[in-house]
């Protein structure tokens, strides 16, 4: 397994991580809705980006497609679910726009991975 596959998946670990933190945080120290959705996304996009590093993993043809998708998914996931944790917890914002970028950005990476789908071959 490449360094691009292994450092996707220590992204995924510590993306379930903050997660599942998050949402202790939510149900004990409180944070709202926005803090709950934060945690949903960590925990829900990590999930994902195991799978996909394991089809990374397995394919040759469609991989750099593949790796791309995940990137951009779990940068979005980073930059739209620290803005809103942060917006829970501290009430500042991240950056200007941080949320809706990053939300783009996992809409994006969602359409790239499933193209490199479509196209990977087994290597």
């Amino acid at each position: 397994m490449d360094l691009s596959t292994r450092l996707l998946i220590l992204l995924a670990g510590l993306m379930g991580g903050a997660g599942v933190a998050a949402a202790a945080a939510a149900a004990h120290v409180g944070g709202g809705a926005n803090l709950e959705t934060a945690a949903h996304f960590l925990i829900f996009h990590a999930a994902a980006l195991m799978g996909l590093a394991a089809l990374i993993a397995q394919v040759g043809q469609g991989r750099g497609v593949l790796l791309a998708g995940a990137g951009a998914i779990g940068l979005g996931a980073l930059l739209f679910s620290g803005d809103l944790a942060l917006r829970a917890l501290t009430e500042t914002k991240l950056l200007g726009g941080s949320a809706p970028f990053g939300g783009s950005l996992m809409i994006a990476g969602w359409l790239v991975a499933g193209l490199g789908g479509l196209f990977a071959r087994r290597a």
